[in-house]
Formats: structure tokens, C-alpha cells, sequence
């Protein structure tokens, strides 16, 4: 599995070391974030890219796991 650390960026960055991520075709991926709307721009940008996104809440923010 291969983990974006995006915990603490500003938007866009999240979003676009996603693309990144998705991009290597290593999949699932899992990305870290520190914010709630963070989370779900990853989680749109997956789905409109016809992938499946679950999160879960962690210590710090939340993971996205991308399939």
C-alpha cells in the first residue's frame, strides 16, 4: 500500500499528491490529512476518478484509503 503524508498542506496539495499517488498506479493508496474538508476533496477527486474511497478518523486527522 502506498501512504501520502499530506497532514498539515493546504489545499491543493492534498489533493494533488493524490493525483500523484494514483498517477503510479500502486495501488490502494492511503493519504493522511489533518482537516475534515481535506478528506473529502480526496475522496472526490477519487470517486470522480472512478475509484472507490473509504476514511477513517485517526489521532491526528484522517486516513483515505483509495481502491
Amino acid at each position: 500500500m502506498r501512504e501520502v503524508d499530506a497532514r498539515g498542506l493546504s489545499c491543493p496539495e492534498p489533493v494533488m499528491l493524490t493525483e500523484d499517488a494514483l498517477k503510479s498506479g500502486e495501488m490502494p493508496v492511503r493519504v493522511l490529512v489533518s482537516e475534515p474538508h481535506q478528506r473529502m476533496n480526496v475522496e472526490k477527486y477519487a470517486r470522480d476518478h472512478g475509484k472507490k474511497a473509504s476514511s477513517t478518523e485517526t489521532d491526528d486527522g484522517f486516513a483515505v484509503v483509495i481502491e
